[in-house]
């Protein structure tokens, strides 16, 4: 079994069905999907040869499915690369990857001159010439390929440092996809996925379990996630889902608030995860888009796949579950460590490490790396968090996050619970701050609501009310809004740049 298989079986079940749209425009059915990979891999094994790696540097397209299968049929790694990158990144990530092939849009392509320079014989833009004729080829047969050979070759963000190649093959890739419409969603061919989250990271690897079932692909014609468009195309494709980063859900509330829209009539599922989801905005949006939401925590290194909270799941009034990542996910052990790698027991706070069939085999040449994060068959996360006497894991904070003040620990995530239930409070983030006293105290950077003026004295009155007084921030900076990632996530290290910086001058 291989990744190529879920196309081949929907098209072969569903072959003339619309499988790829551009907004509300059909543009293949799985007929037409499949043979379309099937020629480009063609294509591709002209230039390339068996395991090789093959790029792919595109804000959200069309041809996304297509590219991925293509790799797939013609035997090659994929490779898909954050298109917000500085070309110097994506130059670092291609000389580690040693790819063969290289294909990036028209629109990215200007914005990557020492890309193009360096890998000139490699380049393939994407809807072009070079591109056109290597759809032309004869198509290949459909492949065999072993689970075990190398699918996707998935590079962390870099924000603290080098980037990171996760190994992943066909069979980590299929267990996850097994795992999510086992725990998740259940999908048929009356569903559709909305790419509105990067095709590079969650949205394409959530494009599996979609494909599996023949749910449509749908990518909205801005490529990118516009609030509006978003809630309008619910309205008219069928069983809508899409995987969302936290501040997204938000980003559609607010947009839903402001028109005064009723939530979507086909809005089925919205997956969220890559960040925290605050239980005040959980309810929030949950009064404004309908009981649609579900949780996935994973790690690239383990993707979208370590503990989950299905709809179902959502539908409690128990903030200790609303707040929490879930339970384990199938074909997934999870366990909460100490420093010496004994298991602790529920209520206590640990590293988590898990084990299963999705967990990559390793960093692409990268030994060290690799023994730090795999083992004795275990993958440590670098997350801490706990589980309840049920087995729902609570994340703390990331292992490097959390502050010691005074010789206690103190997670950052607990304490901007209770901030963002303040309703002054849209957005925080607390990082810790070296103190000569204290060790390290917090700082919370707050983004108020807008109308609010909230102050330092009245937050802290806030906190007072609902944790340990050890535990509230000793500072409060008010910001206009917080530094993110592509994928949502709130960049600590440049809030923790920001307090450096303030200090030394």
């Amino acid at each position: 079994m291989n990744l190529f298989s879920l196309l081949d079986q929907t098209a072969l079940r569903y072959p003339d069905q619309g499988a790829v749209f551009r907004g509300l425009e059909q543009v293949l059915t799985w007929r037409e999907l499949r043979a379309r990979a099937l020629s480009l891999a063609a294509g591709i094994r002209q230039r390339c040869t068996a395991g090789d790696r093959i790029a792919l540097v595109s804000e959200n397209r069309v041809e996304f499915p297509e590219l991925l299968f293509a790799a797939w049929a013609a035997e090659a790694t994929i490779v898909p690369i954050n298109f917000k990158l500085h070309d110097k990144e994506v130059q670092q990530i291609l000389e580690d990857a040693d790819v063969s092939l290289v294909f990036t849009s028209p629109k990215l392509l200007p914005d990557l001159p020492h890309t193009a320079a360096a890998h000139a014989e490699r380049l393939v833009v994407i809807g072009e010439t070079d591109y056109l004729a290597m759809r032309q080829v004869e198509a290949l047969a459909p492949p065999t390929i072993d689970p075990q050979a190398l699918a996707w070759l998935f590079y962390t963000s870099g924000t603290t440092g080098r980037s990171k190649g996760a190994m992943l093959s066909h069979r980590n890739l299929l267990a996850m996809t097994v795992a999510h419409l086992a725990d998740i969603e259940a999908l048929d061919a009356h569903c559709s996925q909305i790419h509105v989250a990067p095709m590079s990271h969650g949205s394409g690897m959530y494009l599996l379990s979609s494909v599996a079932r023949g749910a449509r692909q749908v990518v909205p014609v801005s490529g990118a996630f516009d609030p509006a468009e978003f809630l309008d195309l619910c309205e008219t494709h069928p069983g809508c889902g899409a995987f969302l980063a936290p501040t997204m859900v938000q980003r559609l509330r607010l947009e839903a608030e402001a028109k005064h829209r009723a939530p979507p009539a086909n809005l089925r599922c919205i997956v969220y995860g890559g960040g925290p989801m605050y239980v005040e905005e959980l309810r929030k949006s949950t009064a404004v888009l309908g009981p649609v939401f579900a949780q996935i925590y994973g790690q690239g290194e383990s993707p979208m796949t370590i503990t989950g909270l299905d709809r179902a799941s959502h539908a409690t009034d128990d903030d200790a579950i609303l707040g929490s990542v879930g339970w384990a996910r199938s074909g997934v052990e999870v366990r909460v460590i100490d420093a010496l790698g004994v298991q602790v027991p529920p209520g206590e706070v640990g590293e988590i490490v898990c084990r299963g069939d999705v967990v990559m085999s390793g960093y692409w040449r990268n030994p060290d790396a690799t023994g730090q994060a795999l083992k004795n068959g275990w993958l440590h996360t670098g997350d801490m968090g706990s589980f309840d006497a049920h087995g729902c894991l609570t994340l703390r904070d990331r292992s490097k996050d959390v502050v010691i003040s005074g010789g206690s620990n103190i997670y950052p995530r607990e304490v901007e619970e209770v901030l963002q239930a303040h309703p002054g409070v849209t957005k925080v983030s607390i990082v810790g701050r070296p103190d000569p006293e204290w060790g390290e105290v917090l700082v919370a950077f707050v983004v108020c609501t807008p109308g609010w003026v909230v102050t330092q004295k009245e937050l802290d009155a806030h906190c007072l009310d609902h944790i340990a007084r050890f535990k509230r921030p000793k500072e409060y900076r008010f910001v206009d809004e917080l530094p993110t990632s592509n994928y949502g996530k709130v960049l600590k290290n440049e809030l923790r740049k920001l307090l450096a910086s303030a200090a030394s001058s």
